[in-house]
């Protein structure tokens, strides 16, 4: 089924509300693990896709949510390629190996994205559009890569750019050496040896602990996940601007069998679904990160500037990582192309920055997935 660019996320609320409350099939719960606690940005996104499914398919189809319950983050790709959920929130650098090209394109972000902070935190709304656009249409290697797990992809949602969040001050190069600084990625890992710290990798639900028991100095977190991840008492001391670079999580990946078995229709309700709730969790994280810094302000929480020479060598390091991520890609994990997806995605990005200064609201985004991206997809075929 090919969906026409022109249709409306409006229209097809209304022609897929009354056209589904007809049929009479007896209702479907499917299981969304999400591996974030409960009260979370992401799993309140999880509440609007949960919400949004239920009401395009007339309670045919029904979303249960498990918040950091049924599989942790670091459990939840193996979980749902094993059929232990049919839908879940993927962090796709959690398996490096599995996704090299779709981790490859996610961690251009700290090379891609402007430097000079011109779009500010929504950075992490045009990123997280932008690299949707480019693995549904733009890269048939990183759809395998999912297929391959088992697994269909069906959007991202992105944080604001990552800061350090400390249990002292570490705002110039002096305060970096031999910090000890958690990271998400391999990029803001290569970035911390950079500048002088250490890296350490580690799921999210240990970070916590880690903090508390001096393991940690710093997370490389967006400021909205500090507090949605319960660390605000934690954290002393942030300094934002540095390291910059989004973080997008493979939002709603659905299991392959499960994507299967659905007709036409009902996927199409899974795509709305999707972009309702990544644009929602993008602009929830958007509009929170100011909300953040007033409230650690208020709580004491010291809130440093960037020294300059650490601004110039993070520059730096954002100017020569991208050739370090080709070689390092092609070598270690087969990605030969790089150099080719980075020539298709960056137009993309551009484009995507562009619409995102325009979007005001979750609702203008949603619609932006729909049309640019979404009523693209050929249905019969998508996911197969």
């Amino acid at each position: 089924m090919k969906i026409m660019n022109a249709l409306s996320i409006v229209t097809g609320l209304a022609i897929l509300s009354g056209s589904l409350l007809a049929t009479g099939v007896e209702a479907r719960e499917l299981r969304y693990a999400i591996g974030h606690p409960p009260g979370s940005y992401l799993v309140k996104g999880g509440e609007v896709y949960a919400d949004t499914v239920k009401e395009l398919s007339g309670g045919d189809l029904t979303v249960k949510l498990y918040p950091m319950s049924l599989l942790s983050m670091a459990e939840t790709s193996d979980g749902l390629r094993d059929g232990l959920a049919d839908i879940g929130a993927v962090m796709t650098t959690y398996n490096l190996s599995a996704f090299p090209h779709t981790n490859f394109a996610l961690e251009a972000a700290l090379s891609l994205l402007p430097v000079d902070g011109s779009i500010g935190s929504k950075a992490g709304i045009a990123y997280a559009a932008a690299l949707t656009e480019l693995v549904m249409l733009d890269c048939p290697e990183c759809r395998k890569e999912f297929s391959a797990q088992g697994q269909v992809f069906t959007g991202g949602a992105g944080t604001p750019p990552y800061a350090l969040n400390c249990t002292s001050p570490v705002a110039n190069l002096e305060q970096m050496d031999g910090a000890r600084l958690r990271v998400a990625g391999a990029h803001w890992s290569r970035w911390t040896e950079y500048v002088g710290g250490s890296s350490i990798s580690m799921s999210g639900n240990e970070m916590l602990e880690a903090l508390d028991q001096g393991v940690l100095d710093c997370l490389i977190l967006s400021l909205p996940d500090v507090y949605g991840f319960g660390l605000g008492e934690s954290i002393t001391d942030i300094t934002p601007g540095v390291p910059g670079g989004v973080y997008v999580a493979s939002f709603a990946q659905i299991n392959q069998g499960t994507w299967q078995e659905l007709s036409e229709s009902e996927r199409e309700v899974m795509l709305r679904a999707s972009a309702t709730a990544a644009a929602n969790v993008s602009f929830t994280y958007y509009n929170a990160e100011q909300d953040v810094l007033k409230r650690v302000t208020e709580d004491g929480v010291t809130v440093h500037e960037a020294d300059s020479d650490l601004l110039k060598k993070t520059r730096e390091f954002a100017e020569q990582d991208i050739g370090t991520m080709v070689k390092y890609y092609s070598d270690r994990h087969g990605v030969t192309d790089g150099a080719e997806i980075l020539a298709r995605f960056r137009p993309i990005l551009d484009k995507w920055v562009e619409l995102t200064m325009d979007a005001g609201n979750e609702k203008a985004l949603a619609e932006l997935y729909w049309s640019e991206i979404y009523a693209n997809l050929d249905l019969a075929g998508y996911g197969q």
